[in-house]
């Protein structure tokens, strides 16, 4: 929890709730090895407990991210190193039901939302381990299934726009992939800022990104994004992956004195040119996204899930995905034993 909402870290002693039907063991979906959708599996494992400075939270909902598919596939081996098998999910939403040493034992039984380590065990199971420095309480006007939707997509969000590319009163904004999970929470944000929004979307995510809060929708299949642009922007923020030529073409929208973010493709500014670029790699922030909860909870930032799925069906949700079929974010929940 973020420092506003935790009374007290000093206590020592671990503390549950009541034990439910299938305490000792958990379904969880797990990768042995890297490659397509089908190495994810349903298996039965160990229900893990809180050490010091963690919880043990009772999932109510994880999410479906693209680097969550890159992970799996192997492409970030590197990068994010993972042990082998893998529990995915970097998103978690649910219930507090235990925790370590040195955490406050108010935590259990609270509503909660949070975005784990990437190289960690993950939330695809019916409870996860969660630091407890990473948790916020979750808001209170969504359903708790939903709250996961929020942590990563929306920390990126505003990460992008308020923090890097600073948006103000006036500008104008062009968000490159809006239909995503990320891009539904960063045009509405631009535009809450006073900002023109500008977005690239597919015609199934047309109406949504529309009412999120985007001026113009542009048509990425019928139409390049240059060639609909009839003035320059101040913030160009790319969420999908490119070409060198697709970002240069991006980079030459943006006018003296802007900004490009990409959360993929690094921008690359021609000699002369005063554009600056940055590359966001997201990080959980406890006191963001519990800014963020506010804003849901005030009815200031609306969480769009498209589609729910039981979480033994992650391998669809992951073939989907490399099928271009999935908007904004989709919700994976454990069944209930």
């Amino acid at each position: 929890m973020t420092t506003s909402d935790t009374t007290d870290t000093t206590t020592t002693t671990t503390t549950t709730t009541t034990p439910t039907k299938g305490t000792t063991t958990m379904r969880a979906i797990q990768f042995t090895h890297y490659g397509q959708p089908t190495v994810l599996e349903t298996v039965e494992l160990p229900r893990p407990e809180a050490g010091p400075g963690e919880t043990l939270v009772r999932v109510a909902g994880t999410t479906f991210n693209q680097v969550d598919a890159t992970i799996r596939a192997g492409y970030l081996a590197e990068v994010f190193p993972v042990d082998l098998p893998h529990v995915p999910g970097i998103d978690v939403s649910g219930t507090v039901v235990a925790v370590g040493e040195g955490v406050s034992a108010e935590l259990v039984g609270q509503d909660v939302v949070a975005f784990l380590p990437m190289t960690g065990p993950g939330a695809s199971a019916e409870f996860a381990i969660v630091p407890a420095e990473l948790l916020t309480r979750a808001p209170k006007t969504i359903a708790s299934t939903d709250a996961a939707a929020l942590a990563s997509s929306g920390l990126t969000a505003w990460q992008a726009i308020v923090e890097h590319a600073q948006v103000r009163p006036g500008q104008r904004v062009l968000v490159n992939g809006a239909g995503g999970g990320v891009g539904g929470f960063a045009v509405q944000l631009a535009a809450a800022a006073g900002a023109t929004v500008i977005a690239t979307a597919s015609t199934r995510s047309r109406d949504a990104v529309a009412a999120q809060g985007a001026s113009q929708v542009i048509d990425y299949t019928t139409m390049p994004v240059v060639d609909a642009l009839t003035e320059p922007v101040d913030v160009v923020l790319n969420l999908v992956r490119t070409s060198p030529e697709e970002t240069a073409a991006l980079v030459s929208l943006v006018k003296p004195g802007g900004v490009f973010v990409s959360t993929t493709t690094p921008g690359v500014v021609p000699p002369g040119v005063d554009v600056r670029t940055v590359s966001v790699f997201v990080r959980s922030d406890a006191a963001q996204l519990a800014h963020l909860v506010q804003l849901v909870d005030a009815g200031e930032l609306a969480v769009d899930v498209s589609a729910y799925y039981p979480l033994d069906d992650l391998a669809t949700v992951h073939a989907l995905a490399e099928a271009g079929e999935l908007r904004g974010k989709v919700v994976l929940t454990p069944t209930s034993r």
